[in-house]
Order: C-alpha cells, then structure tokens, then sequence
C-alpha cells in the first residue's frame, strides 16, 4: 500500500502552480438552491460556488447562512460530484461554523436548522460537566457528517475577561482551566478517532480572543486592538497547548493586532496575528511544537460587500500594504490557509515574481492535503444510515441528539436569587401548577400547560419576564449581529422594568450572552435566573420544577458599568466585589 506521505508527493508533482494556490483559499459557499441539481449525486450547477471550484481549484468551501441539514446534505453531494469532473479530483472539504444555537449570529454561528439545538457554549460551561461537554461534541460530530461537513470551525476557546466583548456567548466562559478541562471532552467527542475523525476542530482564535479594547470586536476597524493591561497574555495563550494535545490539528488565528505585547524581553509587532511572524512560527511552531494547519479568520485580505455595506479587510496594522504584500507577509509569518478570501491569482503572481518559492507552497500544500488524508475525503464519500439527498441520520438519534440538547438547555439555566414568595416563607421557584401567570415575552400557548394564563399582570399571580443583556445598535447590518457596547439598561428602560416588577410579582429570565449589569432587577424581582440559549420549554420546564437548575455562573456579573471599564480587562475573575462571583448558583429546595 502506498503511504500518504508518497501519495500527496505524487499529487503536489502533478499540480499546476494554480492548482496548488487554490489549496490556499478557504472560500465562502453561500448555499443557493437554485443551483443545485435536479437529480441527486450531479455536479452543482454553475454560479459562484460552482466557479470557485472550477476556475480557481479551491477545494475547502464554508457553507454559510441558516441553510437547513436537509439543503446542506444535498449541497454537500452536489460538491462532491463537482470535484470528481475536476482535473485532479481533489475532493472539496465542506466546513461550516457551530450551527446549534437558539439565534443566527452571522460570522459566529448559525442557528440549529435541522440540526439538534443546545445551549451556547457558555452553558456547557455552566453545567460543569464533562460528560455534558463530550455528549454535545458527539451530537455535532454525528450531524455535521450527515450533513457532509467536516470541519467545524470551532470550539472557540477564548478566555472570556473582557465582559463587554460581543463573542463571549461562543467561549467557555471567563476561566481557562474550566475551557480546557470541558473543550478537551468537547474535541474528543467530536472528532472519535483523531488520527482519523469524521469530522475535525478548527480551534480559535489563536493566541485568545478575550482582551479586546473596549470589549470591540476585530471584525470591525473599531475593534482591531487587543490589549494586555494586567500582562496575562500566557493565561489566554494557556489553553491552546493541551486542546492540541487533545487531538485539535488546525487552528485559527485571530483579526486583532496585540498593542504593547512584549515576551521574552522582545517587542511584538502590532500587526494582526494573521501576518505575525513571532506569534505563529517563533511561537506556535518553534515554542509550542504545532505542526497541524494555521489558517487566517475570514476576510483579512480583501474587501467585501457583506449585507449590502462595504467592510474592509480585517488587515489590521497592514492596511497600507497592497492585497499580494498582505498574501507574502501572512505566508512569510506561517499561514497555511486563507479563510474566506478567493484570490488565488495572488499566489500565482507571488510565485511568478519570485517573491514566494514553490518550495514554500509545498510546505503548506502538504499540511492541507494531510488533513483530507485524514479526514479519509480521497476514499470516496462517507455514506450513513440515510441514502439519497436526505439527511444521512437516522430518526432515533436525531430524537436522542435533540432530547440531550433540549436537557442541557434546562440543566444549563442558573438561578440567580429565589425571594420569599409574598406572605410565604416558600421560595418563589419553582412555581407551583396552575397559577395566575402573565407573560409578554414567552409562548402563551406553550405557558399554558404549566398555568393558568392572564393577560393583564394586575390579574396574576406570578409574572414570567425573559430579558436579554442589554447592547448598543451599531451602523451596519453586520455589525447589529456582534452585541457589543454597554452592559446596562438604558436609565428609561430600566425604570420601565423596575416599574413592573413592583407591581407584580416577577420572576426575570436574563439571556446571559455576555455579562449583564443588572443590580436594579436583582433588588426588585421574585427570582432571577441566567439563561445562556435555552428555549422558552427549557425556561417553562425549570420555572415550574419539572427539572431542576443546575448551572453555575461561568464568569462573573458586574455590579456596574464602572467596575466593567475599570481594572485590567485581560484578568480572569479580576472584579473584587461583584453582584455575583464567578461560580455563584442556587439550588431549588428539595
């Protein structure tokens, strides 16, 4: 049998320079089914997609958008088709970001389509739980494979310290012991078998993700700083090295350029990771021993149109370098892939003009053409328990995967404060059956089959108040999927809520997607609990004791905007006095 090592030889001396620069790209596929063949297991149609493949040789695609399971199974076999008429037959990998979650964050995750929905990361963290963590990596993995992807471009493993950054939903939470201790069980669940997963972890964002300057994102020019106030960029860095023992052979370097970042007595350049030289070779490769795939965040090369406004490159303290010098720096600082660009004519040039050898693109070449070796893409398509277009998984575990989710869902939410019911010394939760319960925010219809529903609040006996952390609208459409900004409720719509509190007994459910400054509701309701994804079902299933709460804070809540601002923001659990420390959850009475 020939070895894999001879067989990519074979392949990289029979490929053209534009063939090898199209291993380079990592190019969105926004689905559109009208370019899906009418027949299953035909190529797909031409369009966009279609050319990508075809006239630029690109053979990994990020299927993009809420597209369901069921389009993405058919797309996937459209793609896989479209590579067997290519002259190679490189087969193309599909990767996609999590698609499991309750909302759609465009750039970050997709909403659960088809797909078994859970809790965002952050309440996987909440429950404390390997077994839970480990469950959720195995759902994604059975999914995603029947769907034909397999990459997911995740875990994120930031460590969440900057509480007023828009991607702490995707984390793990704000401790980096915790991160690895529940993303390990997470990667091992996901890829089964690492020397040959059905599907594989692209871990992000290398060196950490959670110290952006005024918690801004990178996406956007506003937010291309990262910060190191309190000097722990090594805590952040500290749980890459085990995810990559854990079996993660492909990581993501972030958008943000480190400012002020000294190590070992040496200056770093304040260019973005991507084209950073001491962070991905003297670092990642020669300090940490990596020798999987280094692949860009999206976008860092070109400008785009996303959502009818023009973004620019996410080529931060490189702008002012044209698009080919931003390819050679990012080559030159040991980048493997470009994620969500096309330009592969830009290799091409480089390697033309001398200023690329082909000796390097090898290099690359052979670490992305490994990773379809493993992954077992050249031994034809994985074929499951279903046939045909359909989504290859079978009923019963679409039921077990979407039951387990749905459980985490409830184990997952936090009871924050459970007052004395008014002349009771009961706590308010869990309510009990039948009661006189108004609710603008949750489905009345599904409330009634744990109450007695009203629709005035002066008529109830409980109130049911679901409440999201609070975020500043921001000028693109884009930009409104990244919640950033302040953490309080604006002075008017804070007085609205404290307003119904006090004329009805409340219990408040607060969407904790990052750290909510909430001491006025704490004050004034029957009960709060944290939710971090759950369903109105999850939610109803706690309130009323069918199950029980059983997360613990996976950060800390601030007591106010000032204790936010102040301090040193790359600090894990740096607030002295919070409304709530880290860890901080009640029990129901038993």
């Amino acid at each position: 049998m020939i070895s894999v090592d001879n067989r990519i030889s074979e392949l990289l001396s029979q490929m053209t320079i534009e063939e090898k620069a199209g291993l380079f790209f990592h190019s969105m596929a926004w689905l559109d089914e009208r370019e899906l063949p009418e027949r299953d297991g035909d190529p797909l149609l031409p369009g966009p997609v279609h050319d990508l493949v075809v006239k630029r040789h690109i053979t990994h695609l990020n299927v993009a958008g809420p597209a369901s399971a069921q389009a993405i199974a058919r797309f996937a076999r459209a793609l896989a088709a479209l590579a067997e008429t290519t002259r190679l037959r490189i087969p193309i990998t599909l990767s996609s970001d999590p698609r499991s979650a309750a909302t759609e964050r465009a750039g970050a995750s997709h909403s659960a389509n088809g797909f078994s929905q859970w809790p965002e990361p952050i309440g996987i963290a909440a429950m404390r739980e390997k077994a839970a963590a480990r469950r959720f990596g195995e759902a994604v993995s059975e999914e995603f494979a029947a769907a034909g992807i397999r990459l997911l471009l995740g875990p994120q493993v930031d460590v969440a310290t900057e509480p007023r950054w828009s991607r702490i939903n995707g984390t793990w939470g704000g401790d980096a012991a915790l991160t690895v201790e529940l993303v390990t069980e997470f990667i091992e669940g996901l890829q089964v078998d690492a020397d040959a997963p059905r599907v594989t972890a692209m871990v992000k964002h290398f060196p950490g993700g959670g110290p952006q300057k005024d918690g801004e994102d990178p996406h956007f020019p506003h937010g291309k700083d990262q910060v190191y106030p309190g000097g722990h960029f090594d805590e952040h860095l500290s749980v890459f090295p085990p995810l990559f023992a854990a079996g993660a052979r492909q990581t993501m370097a972030y958008y943000g350029r480190p400012v002020g970042l000294a190590r070992n007595g040496e200056a770093i350049e304040e260019v973005g990771f991507a084209f950073n030289r001491q962070i991905l070779t003297d670092l990642l490769r020669d300090e940490l021993g990596f020798e999987g795939l280094i692949s860009t965040d999206w976008g860092v090369i070109e400008d785009a149109e996303i959502m009818g406004d023009l973004h620019v490159a996410r080529a931060w303290g490189v702008e002012h370098l044209d698009r080919a010098s931003r390819v050679e720096k990012a080559l030159n600082a040991g980048v493997d892939q470009f994620g969500g660009d096309s330009c592969t004519e830009l290799i091409v040039q480089l390697v033309a003009e001398g200023r690329i050898s082909e000796s390097r693109l090898d290099e690359s070449a052979r670490r992305i053409l490994e990773e379809k070796f493993r992954l077992g893409l050249f031994d034809g398509p994985a074929e499951s328990e279903g046939t045909g277009a359909a989504f290859a998984l079978s009923e019963a575990r679409r039921r077990e995967n979407a039951e387990a989710g749905l459980d985490a869902q409830r184990r997952s939410l936090t009871l924050l404060t459970n007052a004395d019911r008014p002349e009771s010394t009961t706590p308010t939760l869990p309510l009990p059956a039948r009661l006189r319960v108004f609710s603008d925010s949750v489905d009345n219809e599904l409330l009634a089959n744990y109450a007695t529903v009203v629709t005035d609040a002066s008529q109830a006996d409980v109130a049911i108040m679901r409440v999201s952390t609070p975020w500043e609208p921001r000028p693109t459409v884009f930009e409104n999927f990244f919640h950033s900004g302040r953490l309080d409720f604006p002075a008017d719509e804070l007085a609205s809520i404290v307003t119904r509190l006090t004329a009805t007994p409340t219990v408040v459910v607060v969407g904790l997607e990052r750290p909510a400054v909430i001491p006025e509701i704490v004050e004034h309701a029957a009960a709060v609990v944290g939710e971090y994804g759950s369903c109105d079902e999850a939610v109803l299933d706690v309130l009323f004791g069918r199950a029980r709460p059983e997360g613990r804070l996976p950060f800390q809540l601030p007591r106010s905007m000032d204790d936010v601002v102040g301090g040193e923001t790359d600090t894990p659990h740096r607030l002295a006095d919070p409304l709530f420390d880290f860890g901080h959850g009640l029990d129901y009475p038993h």
